[in-house]
């Protein structure tokens, strides 16, 4: 289904929104479940574009910025997920692997402005320097703009501008190289989770974990709110005893110290 000019405006103009959240991570509105729902709203298909967001959250969930490093773009990639899936007609998992390289395209683009802002530090510490506010806020705006119309362009040429070549490209493309595509869309939201378990997991948490997996794959029900349910239960247990036990470490250290005080006293 064509995306129609309309559309394409609203979709990069969500990508300023998406972008600019991404590039100061406030209300983490980037993040794909968010940002491919959002974008099947805009095309009419809000079916779709929800699970293409748990597909592509999964994916993302354990890529996450630190320090300079820049993972490929969430947001690009949630966007244009709903994007190559409405336009190609593909299942969510093709599209999601199909947007790989538009939400990289964004990580390079990105790269290069975290090296090319250096310019600007000589002139913000200067303005720092003389109290100079005015200066020092539009500079950031400056490179806020910029980041802004990036995200902008680059939404809007692949979503509007470009559909039709990336339409024709995908119906060219042999049946079993899409199912590869499909396959490999597939796989990533498993790896995505196996990254972030390599870092959060500890072995304390290894029986929840193996019960979630039980619970997940031998209890029939249509969707994982059950699941969910028994993990927040383990977790409030969880949480109450651990209040529990740190009230009443401090009350055996209170009677440590009273019982160390009055030997003092006696002299002892």
């Amino acid at each position: 289904m064509p995306i129609t000019l309309a559309q394409g405006l609203l979709l990069g103009i969500f990508a300023i929104i998406a972008g600019l959240d991404s590039w100061l991570e406030v209300f983490y509105i980037f993040r794909p479940i968010i940002s491919c729902t959002i974008a099947g709203i805009i095309l009419g298909d809000v079916r779709m574009g929800i699970i293409a967001g748990g597909l592509t959250e999964l994916a993302f969930a354990g890529l996450t910025p630190a320090g300079g490093t820049q993972p490929p773009n969430p947001a690009v990639c949630g966007i244009m997920t709903v994007v190559i899936a409405h336009t190609t007609n593909v299942a969510p998992t093709t599209a999601m692997s199909l947007s790989l390289p538009f939400a990289m395209l964004m990580q390079y683009i990105l790269l290069m402005y975290y090296s090319a802002f250096s310019f600007f530090m000589p002139m913000l510490d200067k303005a720092a320097a003389e109290t100079n506010l005015k200066k020092y806020r539009n500079l950031n705006f400056l490179m806020m703009a910029i980041v802004c119309i990036t995200f902008f362009v680059v939404i809007f040429l692949s979503a509007y501008a470009a559909q039709a070549p990336m339409r024709t490209l995908v119906q060219s493309m042999p049946k079993w190289l899409i199912h590869g595509f499909e396959l490999a869309g597939a796989a990533l939201p498993a790896v995505g989770f196996a990254m972030l378990l390599k870092v959060l997991l500890r072995m304390e948490y290894v029986p929840f974990l193996l019960l979630g997996f039980v619970v997940a794959s031998f209890i029939s029900y249509s969707n994982v709110l059950p699941a969910a349910v028994i993990g927040v239960v383990f977790a409030m247990i969880e949480f109450f005893r651990d209040k529990k036990n740190k009230k009443l470490q401090e009350q055996i250290n209170e009677l440590k110290n009273s019982a160390g005080g009055g030997d003092d006293e006696d002299g002892i």
